[in-house]
């Protein structure tokens, strides 16, 4: 009796163990939650209490609790506790991402030897500000940095620091000289970025300052009063303004423009003032936009300046209001001046090497005369054929062709997953995830991938995918060069709901997949800045509106309940479906944007569907737009087992609402 007695009491005991275990789990569970409450608090002695206990547990996020303590002690903390802190973590995000705030704290300090110590050893090296910072140290050290100096100071995108003190420095040595400044407060002002243009405009002294801060604060009442009695920087600053002031109103800049200071400023500022009124009318897609364009251009040929040093968001809505407004050949012949004139990097993006191409072929002369023109066009479309993406699959189906699906590599071998199960980021990245503490647990996964192979890429991507962490799995999978899983780049989630509840509402499954994995990439608890909630992302005020428009019985908690998130966002993409024509494109925007906003930017020229894409003003809905119609494309392909074009999903033009078609409804939210 007693020897089977003795399994039964070590089985009781195993899982009395478990459970402490389990139990004990939980509670260092709570305690990292709390350590991180306390971080976002500031409050350094409940941290550092909640941090000695983690230590203690060995709890596997223990170096992010670890991390907020040390993050708040460092304004005094020593390079002595930096370096005992990147020996506990070596090769860890957070070893990386506290030499990061490291660098910053150095570069506050003036630390150079220090800070050049510690820089090489910065693995992600993707802050601008340490950047500026490093440039800084080299200068300090006797370096001439003036080119990539200039280069970091106009990439910088907020008033910090670094670049700040960098710019001083290169000023101040007679690397910049004024007209660097200058130029910096131009494009820092049409970037609406205005304590950066004070900031920039500081370093030409207070006059400056204070005419900048007048001119950015009330660019019409220092046009009509100040500009006029200004002496040598008159022709910056007014053109500073009339910038300012198009971006509220374009006619009243172009009329200042026409009526006296096109002339009064000459040719490069007029030209600058001219391009900012451009852009901002064509942002508003009104019809004088390109007019105004061609004001802008010739006032630069006055001063024999064909090249113009105009940002290249500028010279992209020039090239856009070129493909909007122009004629047959004006179309092609003012969009590709533009994009010729864009940086290198610029020209290197898809958006524009696709419409290159075209203006290219727009403009071959006929016959054997224009047959080196169009082989030009045929190697940029071939090129672009060959990536996944929307302009990918308009240049092979430019060609003729629908783009190919790439061949399936083979799966993670049980090694390969074993690596991936093992790897200590991927793992404290899963540990933060289970626990909701996304935001850390993205940047563990992504800092994990750096260097990683295709095939690892692959393998992490499976362990996401297994887990049902879809974004990760799509974000990891998407890495990969060469070895491409389009399943794991384009999962089905969710299927045995998402697929009857499209079909349900008369929708495309593919075209719905193709919005939520944009939306939401598959994450059901998943929450906008804005509010948008779900699978589908709706706002509480969209689902509410919708439930009662289908009659369904609904409460505010409900919108992230997966079915109704289905139910409400496949009725309303519906709704807006038909109400915009069923044209797929308009559709994608007024989910995004709202269905008021692409009624607007219909009116006008009836357009080719892919230029009126081009030319939604707002960039988050016109690149929402091209990734959801190419995922819904690349869905269908998977869906069917071989490739499905693109096209047909855009239409073919899209212009104002037919006077037949039913009035539009005007409910819809």
């Amino acid at each position: 009796m007693w020897k089977t007695r003795i399994p039964l009491a070590l089985a009781a005991l195993a899982a009395s163990v478990a459970s402490f275990s389990a139990l004990a789990q939980s509670s260092a569970d709570d305690l990292i939650r709390d350590a991180r409450q306390a971080f976002v608090r500031k409050d350094k002695v409940k941290l550092t209490s909640l941090r000695n206990a983690l230590m203690d547990a060995r709890h596997p996020l223990a170096p992010w609790a670890d991390y907020w303590s040390l993050n708040l002690r460092l304004p005094e903390a020593r390079s002595e506790d930096l370096d005992a802190f990147y020996a506990r973590w070596p090769g860890s995000y957070v070893e990386d991402r506290l030499r990061n705030d490291w660098l910053l704290e150095l570069g506050r300090r003036r630390d150079w030897a220090a800070f050049s110590r510690e820089v090489p050893r910065f693995k992600m090296n993707d802050d601008r500000e340490v950047n500026c910072y490093r440039l800084l140290a080299e200068h300090q050290a006797g370096k001439d940095v003036r080119d990539a100096a200039r280069k970091a100071w106009m990439a910088q995108k907020e008033a910090d620091d670094g670049c700040h003190q960098l710019a001083k420095a290169q000023l101040d040595s007679e690397r910049f000289m004024p007209e660097d400044v200058w130029r910096k407060v131009r494009h820092a002002t049409e970037h609406a970025r205005l304590r950066q243009a004070r900031q920039a405009a500081s370093l030409l002294g207070d006059h400056v300052a204070a005419s900048t801060q007048d001119a950015l604060d009330n660019p019409s009442r220092f046009i009509n009063t100040r500009a006029i009695a200004l002496g040598h920087a008159r022709s910056e600053l007014a053109s500073i303004a009339l910038g300012r002031l198009a971006a509220s109103d374009p006619a009243a800049a172009a009329r200042l423009l026409e009526e006296r200071w096109a002339g009064a400023l000459g040719g490069e500022h007029g030209a600058w003032a001219w391009a900012q009124t451009a852009k901002q009318a064509a942002l508003a897609l009104r019809p004088e936009s390109l007019e105004w364009s061609r004001n802008a251009w010739d006032s630069l040929k006055s001063k024999l300046r064909d090249k113009p040093d105009w940002s290249d968001e500028t010279l992209g809505w020039h090239a856009r209001t070129a493909l909007r407004l122009g004629g047959n050949t004006e179309k092609w012949v003012l969009s590709l001046r533009a994009i010729d004139a864009m940086s290198p990097e610029e020209r290197a993006d898809p958006t524009w090497r696709y419409w290159r191409a075209r203006a290219l072929q727009g403009l071959a002369k006929p016959g054997s005369a224009g047959d080196e023109q169009r082989e030009q066009a045929r190697g940029l479309l071939k090129d672009l054929s060959d990536e996944l993406h929307f302009y990918g699959q308009l240049a092979s189906e430019d060609l003729g062709a629908v783009q190919p699906l790439p061949p399936k590599p083979a799966a993670p071998t049980a090694p390969e997953r074993d690596a991936a199960r093992n790897h200590p980021g991927l793992q404290r990245a899963l540990a933060a995830l289970a626990l909701g503490l996304r935001s850390e647990g993205v940047r563990e996964w992504n800092f994990s991938l750096i260097g990683m192979t295709d095939r690892e890429l692959l393998a992490a991507a499976q362990l996401a995918c297994s887990r049902e962490i879809w974004d990760r799995c799509i974000n990891s999978s998407e890495r990969s060069k060469t070895e491409v899983d389009m399943e794991q780049r384009f999962p089905w989630p969710l299927r045995d709901e998402v697929v009857p509840r499209a079909r349900e509402a008369g929708l495309d499954p593919a075209y719905v997949y193709g919005l939520i994995r944009q939306e939401s990439r598959f994450i059901i608890a998943a929450r906008s800045h804005v509010g948008a909630s779900g699978l589908m992302q709706i706002m509480p005020a969209t689902a509410s509106w919708t439930a009662k428009r289908i009659g369904l019985p609904y409460k505010p908690e409900m919108i992230t309940d997966r079915d109704t998130n289905l139910r409400l966002g496949n009725a309303y993409l519906k709704m807006v479906l038909d109400d915009l024509g069923g044209s797929q494109a308009m559709a994608a925007a007024a989910y995004n944007a709202g269905p008021n906003r692409p009624r607007r930017w219909r009116e006008g020229p009836v357009l080719e569907t892919a230029i009126w894409i081009e030319n939604i003003p707002l960039h988050e809905t016109r690149d929402y737009v091209k990734r959801v119609l190419s995922n819904a494309s690349y869905y269908a392909g998977l869906a069917a087992g071989k490739p499905v074009a693109l096209k047909p999903r855009l239409g073919n033009t899209i212009g104002p609402r037919d006077a037949q078609a039913p009035a539009p409804d005007k409910e819809l939210p």
